[in-house]
């Protein structure tokens, strides 16, 4: 993903700006993995191998996106910042 994608991004949920945390590049400069967080809703997408993963709450794995996140920042997961899926907000 390159990094101006970032400008034409938006959280799905709420229409809100997005911020990046950018984990690693290529030698192009493009981004290879790296989070991006929704200061509104709380909410935050991954980014595996280039793609940004803005799936609907309800097709979101946390056991596949979860480590990886972990693996990133362990302190990016905290009470304020989840994935916001239906049966947990039940």
């Amino acid at each position: 993903m390159r990094a101006e994608t970032i400008n034409k991004l938006c959280c799905p949920f709420d229409k809100e700006d997005l911020v990046l945390k950018i984990i690693s590049r290529d030698t192009n400069n493009d981004i290879i993995e790296g989070v991006l967080t929704c200061s509104h809703c709380k909410r935050y997408y991954p980014i595996i191998s280039g793609i940004p993963i803005m799936s609907p709450d309800e097709y979101r794995e946390t056991s596949l996106e979860l480590p990886l996140v972990e693996k990133w920042n362990p302190g990016l997961i905290d009470n304020n910042t989840n994935f916001r899926l239906l049966k947990d907000a039940e």
